[in-house]
C-alpha cells in the first residue's frame, strides 16, 4: 500500500490511510531531514547538524544510526545507505505533501487556477515541521512559511484579476495586520478597497504604510506602491474590473420530484438546518440509511422545494454506488458530465481528474448552485465532485455513512430511518385510495406491521394493490404473512427493483467474512443483539466481530440505537437468513451463550440455589461475565425470551428450562411476573422430556409463577404435581423448596394454619439440608405465619434467629425480608415506632438490591404504622407510593385495597 508523508504540520506517515508510529521528536527530525531532500544523499554530518545543530550529544553518530534503524522498521519508510550518507527513497515524490504543494502551486501559477491554489493550501495542517526545535528545523520552517506567503500573494493577485475583491477585503485586512511592512500586501489591500468603493480608505492605507516605513526603516514606499497610489489619485479606469457575468448555461438537472411522498417533516427540517449558509463555509449534508429507505426521495423533495434559492442551477448525478444493474460511476465520468452541463466543450476538458475537478470548482466559484450526489459508494467517489465555493450547497445520499466527508469536509450526517405508522398509512392511502383503506382497517394494520415502516416495501405493496384492484387488502396481507415467502412476494412483480435486488447491492459490497457474519445475524431471534451474542453466533472472537459489526453498520445493514446493541430490520433479516448455509451450529452456540451468560448474571445476585448441571458450552463461544446482573437482564430480557422459544422449537429441552431458571431472581426483583410466567410456561412444554427431579423443579417454578400473578388454584395444582414427584427421603432440597412454595400460596389465600403447617414441613427439610440460608428463609416465614395466628413471641424468636443467620452470611435480600416481618410483628404487638424503624430499614435494603416486587406491601405496612402513631402526612405519602408501585406491576386488587385506606385518611375530620 502507498505510503504518504506529511511535513506541512506535525511530521506524519500514513500507509493505506492509517497513521504509523514514527517515534519521538528527534527521530521525526531525522525523517524530515531526509524527506526535505528526498531521493538524494544526505551526509551523516549534515544529518547530525540538522538534528542537533552545534550541540550534538556524545556519540551522536551512534545515536543517529539507532534512529535510522528504527525508522527503517516503519511500514512504508525506505532508507538506504549510499556512499557518503543516507537517502530516503520515495517512488513518487508527490507522496510528500511539501512536494505536492509545490507542484500544485506551479500548476496554479501556470494555469491561473484558483482551485489548485486552494487545494495546495488545504495540505497545510499548521506550521511546517511542527514539534521540531532544532536550528535547522526552525530555519526551514521560516523559509517554508515565506514560500507559502508568496503563493498566497500570487493567489490573491489572481483573485483580484477575477473580480473577487469584496470577498478578499477581510482576509487582506488580517494579513496586513500581520505583515504591516509588506508593500505587496498593502498594495493588494488598497486595490481591493478601491474596487469595493472605499477609495478614501484605500488612500489612507497608503499614508499609513508610508509613515510606518519612514518610522521603522527610514525609507519611502517602492515605485510599484507609489505608482498604484498615483493611479488611484487620478481615478485610472484601468484599476476597475468588470463584474463577473452570469453564465449563459444554467443547468436544471434535478429528476422529477417523488410522485408519492409522506411524512419526513423532521428530516426535511434537519436538512434545511444542515444546508444553511453560515461562517463562509460550503454546507454539505449526507443522507444515509438502508437501501429502499427513501433517501433519494427525501433529497429530491427538499431540492425541489428550495430550487429557487439556487438561481445558478442544480446539478444531479446518480453515482450508482449501490445499483443492482450497473457498476459505480467513475468520478471522472461524473465530473465530465458536470462540466458538459456547465457549457464546457469536450475538447476543453482536461484529461486528468485533478484538472477536471479544478476546472469544475473554478466554474462554480462564484455561483449559487445546489449539487445532489445520489447513491454514492464512499467518500472517495464524492470528494472531487464537491465545489469549493461557500455559495454552493451539496446533498449526498448513500448507504455508507461517509465518515470521511464528515471528518474532512465538515459534512452534516443525517440518518434516514423508518416511517412511523401515520406516514406509512398516508403513503398507502395516497397510492391506493383512502376509501379502500377504510374498507378493511384490520388488513391495513397488518400490512403496516409487515412492512414495518420500510418505504420500499410499502411502495411494492401499494403497487400490488394498484395492479390488483379486485383483490381485498386482506388477501395481500395473507400473501405477506408467511415470513418464509414474504420477500419472494414483494419481489415477484419487479424482481430488478424488489427488496432482494436492493439489498443484494449492499451484500455485494461485503467481504467474505462480513457476508458470513451478516447472514448469521439474521438468525438471531431477539429484537437486537449484543457484541457477545453476535460473537457467539458467528463463532469468532468479540474483537474480530466488532470490526465486522462496524462495517455492517457503516453500510446501514445494522443500526446501533443503543450503545453496544445492534438491530436489523425485519426485511433485511429475512434477506440475511436466505444467505445462511448451515444454521444449526450457530444457533446452538447462541443458545449456549445465553444459558451461560444468564447464569453468570444470576450469580451476581448472591442468591443460594440448588445445583444444576447446565448445557455444555461450545469451544467457540465466550459468554458474558456481567458485574451488574440486573442491568444485564434488563438489556437482554427480550432476547432471552426469544432464544428460549428458539430452543423450544428445536427441541433443546434442557436449555429451555435452564434459561427460565436463571431469570427467576431478576424477574422477582423487578416485579416482572408476567415475563417470569412466560419463561416457565415455555419450560412446562418440555416437562415430559426430562427426569423426575427436573420435572418436579419445573412444576414447582410454574406454580410459583402462577402464584405471583394471583392464579392460585393453578399454582396449587402445579405445586402438588411437583410434590408428588419428589423422593422425600433423598431429595430434601426439592422437598424444602416445594413445601415453602405451597405455604406461600396459602399465605396469599390468607389461610394461616395451612400456611404454617407447610412452612414447618419446609423448615424441617431445610434443617436436613444443613443450608443456613434456607433455614433462615423458613424461620422468616414461620414467624410471618405465627404472628398472623397471634403467637407473637414465637414469631419474634424465629425472626431474630433468621436475622442472625442472614447477617452472618451477608444476605441482604433475606435480611430485608425478615426485617420487614419483624416490623409486622412489632405492629401486631402495638409497638408502632419499632414497626416504622423495621419497615423503613427493609425498604432501604430492598432498594439497595433493586427488589421492587415486595416494596408495595412494605410501603403499605409502613403507612399503617405511621397512621397508628398519628403521623398522617407520612402515612399518606407511604400509601401513595405503595399504590404507584402496585399500579406499575398491574397488581390492581392490592392497589385498590391500599387506595381504600388512603381515601379514609383523606376524609376531613368533623369540627367539634
Amino acid at each position: 500500500m502507498t505510503a504518504r508523508f506529511a511535513l506541512l504540520g506535525g511530521i506524519e506517515v500514513t500507509v493505506g490511510g492509517q497513521p504509523v508510529d514514527i517515534g519521538h521528536a528527534r527521530q521525526q527530525c531525522v525523517l524530515a531531514a531526509l524527506l526535505i531532500d528526498v531521493n538524494t544523499v544526505v551526509s551523516v554530518d549534515e544529518l547530525v547538524d540538522r538534528v542537533w545543530g552545534d550541540r550534538p550529544p556524545q556519540r551522536a553518530t551512534g545515536t543517529l544510526h539507532s534512529y535510522l534503524t528504527r525508522l527503517r522498521r516503519v511500514d512504508g519508510v525506505t532508507i538506504v545507505r549510499r556512499t557518503g550518507g543516507y537517502s530516503m527513497v520515495v517512488e513518487d515524490p508527490l507522496d510528500i505533501d511539501l512536494n505536492l504543494f509545490r507542484s500544485l502551486i506551479a500548476q496554479a501559477r501556470r494555469g491561473e487556477d484558483p482551485a489548485l491554489f486552494e487545494r495546495a493550501f488545504g495540505l497545510w495542517r499548521g506550521e511546517a515541521l511542527a514539534g521540531l526545535d532544532s536550528d535547522w528545523a526552525v530555519e526551514e520552517r521560516e523559509q517554508l512559511a515565506q514560500e507559502r506567503l508568496a503563493a498566497e500573494l500570487d493567489h490573491t493577485d489572481l483573485r483580484l484579476r477575477l473580480g473577487q475583491h469584496a470577498a478578499l477585503v477581510p482576509e487582506l485586512l488580517a494579513r496586513a495586520a500581520e505583515q504591516p511592512l509588506d508593500e505587496r500586501v498593502a498594495g493588494q489591500l488598497m486595490l481591493a478597497l478601491y474596487r469595493t468603493g472605499r477609495q478614501a480608505e484605500a488612500l489612507s492605507r497608503y499614508q499609513a504604510v508610508r509613515l510606518k516605513l519612514a518610522d521603522e526603516l527610514g525609507t519611502d514606499p517602492g515605485p510599484e506602491l507609489r505608482k498604484l497610489h498615483q493611479r488611484m489619485l487620478t481615478a485610472d479606469p484601468a484599476l476597475t474590473v468588470a463584474a463577473p457575468r452570469r453564465p449563459a448555461v444554467v443547468p436544471r438537472q434535478l429528476p422529477a420530484p417523488p410522485a408519492w411522498f409522506s411524512g419526513r417533516s423532521p428530516e426535511l427540517a434537519a436538512l434545511s438546518q444542515a444546508l444553511e449558509f453560515r461562517d463562509g463555509t460550503m454546507p454539505v449534508a449526507t443522507l444515509w440509511g438502508n437501501g429502499g429507505i427513501g433517501k433519494t426521495a427525501l433529497a429530491l423533495r427538499w431540492a425541489h422545494q428550495h430550487a429557487d434559492e439556487f438561481p445558478d442551477g442544480q446539478l444531479h448525478v446518480n453515482l450508482r454506488g449501490f445499483d443492482p444493474l450497473a457498476e459505480p460511476v467513475p468520478t471522472s465520468v461524473a465530473v465530465r458530465a458536470f462540466l458538459g452541463a456547465l457549457g464546457v466543450a469536450a475538447s476543453a476538458v482536461p484529461t486528468d481528474l485533478d484538472g477536471q475537478a479544478a476546472l469544475y470548482r473554478s466554474l462554480l466559484s462564484d455561483r449559487r448552485m445546489l449539487v445532489v450526489l445520489d447513491n454514492a459508494a464512499d467518500s472517495a467517489q464524492v470528494g472531487p465532485l464537491l465545489p469549493g465555493s461557500p455559495r454552493c450547497a451539496v446533498i449526498v445520499t448513500s448507504r455508507d455513512r461517509l465518515a470521511g466527508l464528515v471528518a474532512n469536509q465538515g459534512a452534516r450526517p443525517l440518518p434516514v430511518g423508518l416511517l412511523d405508522d401515520a406516514a406509512a398509512g398516508l403513503l398507502l392511502g395516497n397510492r391506493i385510495g383512502d376509501a379502500r383503506l377504510a374498507a378493511d382497517p384490520g388488513a391495513v394494520r397488518e400490512l403496516l406491521t409487515l412492512c414495518a415502516g420500510f418505504p420500499l416495501a410499502l411502495s411494492l405493496v401499494a403497487g400490488r394493490a394498484q395492479t390488483r384492484p379486485g383483490f381485498p387488502l386482506s388477501a395481500l396481507a395473507s400473501e405477506l404473512r408467511d415470513a418464509q415467502t414474504r420477500l419472494g412476494v414483494l419481489d415477484e412483480d419487479d424482481p430488478g427493483a424488489g427488496i432482494s435486488a436492493v439489498l443484494s447491492c449492499s451484500h455485494k459490497a461485503l467481504t467474505v467474512e462480513q457476508a458470513q457474519v451478516f447472514a448469521l445475524l439474521g438468525l438471531s431471534p431477539g429484537p437486537d443483539i449484543s457484541l457477545g451474542a453476535a460473537a457467539a453466533l458467528a463463532g469468532m472472537p468479540p474483537a474480530r466481530v466488532s470490526r465486522v459489526l462496524r462495517a455492517l453498520e457503516r453500510l446501514s445493514l445494522l443500526h446501533q440505537d443503543v450503545p453496544g446493541r445492534w438491530r436489523m430490520h425485519d426485511l433485511v433479516r429475512l434477506f440475511a437468513v436466505e444467505q445462511v448455509v448451515d444454521a444449526e451450529p450457530a444457533l446452538r452456540r447462541l443458545v449456549a451463550f445465553y444459558v451461560h451468560s444468564s447464569l453468570r448474571a444470576d450469580l451476581t445476585f448472591g442468591v443460594l440455589a440448588q445445583d444444576v448441571e447446565f448445557v455444555a458450552l461450545p469451544p467457540a463461544c465466550q459468554p458474558d461475565a456481567p458485574t451488574d446482573g440486573l442491568r444485564w437482564f434488563d438489556a437482554e430480557l427480550g432476547c432471552l425470551l426469544a432464544v428460549q422459544q428458539l430452543a423450544l422449537e428445536h427441541g433443546w429441552h434442557d436449555a429451555v428450562w435452564q434459561i427460565a431458571w436463571n431469570a427467576v431472581t431478576h424477574g422477582y426483583r423487578r416485579g416482572l411476573h408476567i415475563d417470569n410466567l412466560a419463561f416457565w410456561e415455555a419450560a412446562l412444554a418440555v416437562v415430559s422430556h426430562v427426569d423426575n427431579v427436573t420435572a418436579s423443579v419445573i412444576h414447582r417454578m410454574v406454580g410459583r409463577a402462577y402464584s405471583r400473578v394471583q392464579r392460585l388454584p393453578d399454582s396449587l395444582d402445579q405445586l402438588q404435581l411437583a410434590l408428588s414427584l419428589i423422593d422425600r427421603e433423598h431429595d430434601v432440597v426439592n422437598l424444602c423448596r416445594t413445601e415453602q412454595a405451597i405455604a406461600l400460596v396459602y399465605k396469599r389465600l390468607r389461610e394461616w394454619p395451612a400456611a404454617l403447617d407447610h412452612q414447618l414441613a419446609a423448615l424441617e427439610a431445610a434443617r436436613r439440608t444443613g443450608e443456613e440460608i434456607w433455614i433462615g428463609e423458613s424461620l422468616t416465614l414461620v414467624g410471618t405465619f405465627a404472628t398472623r395466628l397471634g403467637r407473637h413471641d414465637w414469631a419474634r424468636q424465629c425472626g431474630e434467629e433468621a436475622l442472625s443467620l442472614f447477617r452472618r452470611h451477608n444476605d441482604v435480600e433475606n435480611e430485608a425480608d425478615v426485617t420487614d416481618v419483624l416490623g409486622i410483628i412489632a405492629a401486631n404487638t402495638g409497638d408502632h415506632a419499632a414497626a416504622v424503624r423495621h419497615h423503613q430499614r427493609a425498604l432501604d435494603l430492598y432498594r439497595q438490591i433493586g427488589n421492587s416486587t415486595v416494596i408495595g406491601a412494605t410501603l403499605a405496612d409502613l403507612g399503617r404504622a405511621h397512621r397508628a402513631l398519628g403521623h398522617l402526612d407520612e402515612a399518606r405519602d407511604a400509601f401513595r407510593e405503595s399504590i404507584a408501585v402496585y399500579a406499575r406491576q398491574s397488581r390492581d386488587a392490592e392497589a385498590e385495597d391500599v387506595r381504600t385506606e388512603l381515601a379514609a385518611l383523606l376524609v376531613p375530620m368533623p369540627r367539634c
